[in-house]
């Protein structure tokens, strides 16, 4: 019974340690009809929470409804109000220091590959 306790317990730890890894700014390179945009977000852990930000048209955009479980992660980010408003969901796998998210934007669905920045 210990030993069962000890093995939940280490692998909780290692669980919140591996989630705090998402910590920090991540950059990458969106392709916009072939013309490349650098994109930014800043994340944060807190337990299975993620919260953070990132700056569209030099605003920051919040994120929202993130959760992380394990290595995988979700959020939204809303921008635009009314009728011209957009809600964009993202799904994502991190490994190591790259992280991969996909999301669905305007009905075509996209891949971006982000880089954790030292």
């Amino acid at each position: 019974m210990k030993a069962c306790a000890f093995l939940l317990a280490m692998l909780l730890v290692a669980g919140m340690a591996y989630a705090a890894d998402i910590d920090g700014k991540w950059t990458g390179e969106l392709d916009m009809g072939g013309q490349k945009m650098p994109v930014e977000y800043n994340f944060k852990a807190d337990g299975a929470k993620l919260t953070g930000f990132t700056p569209i048209m030099d605003q920051k955009t919040e994120i929202k409804d993130g959760k992380i479980d394990g290595n995988n992660i979700s959020f939204s980010i809303s921008f635009g109000e009314g009728d011209m408003g957009m809600k964009i969901e993202y799904k994502g796998v991190l490994a190591g220091d790259t992280l991969t998210l996909k999301f669905d934007m305007m009905g075509q669905a996209s891949e971006l590959k982000l880089k954790k920045a030292k």
